[in-house]
Formats: structure tokens, sequence, C-alpha cells
């Protein structure tokens, strides 16, 4: 399923990572805000929405390990973020979408206001299509469905495909291999 979700993200102009840890994926965002990341960006700083993966991890930790990374994501920290990082509950191999359960609003702020949004994928968690997917979400559990396909893009002014309008310019995907993550 991986290569094929891979296939179809990348395709919609989605980066995709892979990573056989947390640690790994850990270092892999580590690496990647110390590249690009808070003092690289056009703003300020990054946010890291409250999920699954930061289980056990020390936020404070790593919070001064780089500086301008944020736990605290409200409106203002995400407006102002160059960077935004969430949980994917599921991915969909057959359009290379993310599914999110984003009824935390600080995922929803997270995942939408910066120009770049880095998205967090238990590999295991990858559904062949969208009838898979619908089977796993219950609208009693599930009340704010995000389905995430590629950066932001829109043509409707004149017709002319324009990135980031509307949400991220760039959009990263790390797939996981030992991270549940998500809604069961």
């Amino acid at each position: 399923m991986y290569e094929q979700f891979k296939l179809r993200a990348e395709g919609v102009g989605a980066e995709v990572h892979r990573c056989g840890s947390r640690g790994e994926a850990l270092d892999f965002i580590r690496a990647f805000l110390h590249r690009e990341g808070p003092a690289a960006a056009p703003s300020p700083h990054a946010v890291w929405a409250p999920g699954p993966f930061l289980t056990g991890i020390d936020t404070a930790s790593l919070a001064r390990d780089i500086p301008g990374l944020s736990f605290d994501v409200n409106r203002l920290t995400a407006a102002e973020a160059g960077i935004g990082i969430t949980d994917a509950a599921w991915g969909v191999a057959d359009t290379g979408s993310l599914v999110a359960d984003q009824a935390a609003v600080e995922q929803r702020l997270a995942s939408t206001l910066p120009a770049i949004h880095i998205a967090l994928l238990g590999t295991n968690r990858i559904l062949a299509d969208k009838t898979a997917t619908f089977a796993r979400i219950s609208p009693r559990t599930s009340r704010y469905i995000a389905f995430i396909t590629g950066p932001s893009r829109t043509a409707d002014i004149e017709r002319v495909l324009t990135i980031g309008v509307h949400g991220p310019k760039r959009l990263i995907i790390l797939c996981v291999d030992d991270l549940e993550g998500g809604t069961p």
C-alpha cells in the first residue's frame, strides 16, 4: 500500500518520506526544522499540534533543542508559523490523500495556516481506498474529518493554477513504520 500511496501523493505535489521508527521520524523533523525551519522559514516559528506521535516525547527538551518550535497552538501562533506539524489518522492509497480527525482545533490550525505542513502517518494506517477508509470512520467518534490531497491549490482565478492560496504551499508526509497514530 505504501508504494501506491507514495506514488499518488507525489503525483499531486506532496513530498513523501518513510521512516522506520518514531526516533527516525523525529530525527528527520529535527533536521528539517534546523535546515528549513523556524529561522529559515518566512515566518519565525513552527507549531506542533498535540497528537499520538508526541506520546512519551519530552516536548520541553525538543522545544529547547529547536528554537522557535512551539507546542502552544492557537490562532495567533498558527497564523504566524511558517511550519505546522500534525498527525493524520489514515492514508488513502488510491488517491494519495491523508485523512485527519481534526476535531481538535489545534490540528486544523496547524495543518491549514502555515506555509509548510508536515503530516505524520503510521505506515500501517494506509488503506486501499475511500471505501475502506469510510468503514473505519465513525460519526460517534469522528466529528471533524478532513481529507488532504497535496498542497493547497486552486485554479479559480482565470483558470491559472496557484499553489498555497487556501492553505499550505508545501505538504510533507512522514510515513512511520512503528507509529500506530490516529483514531482506531
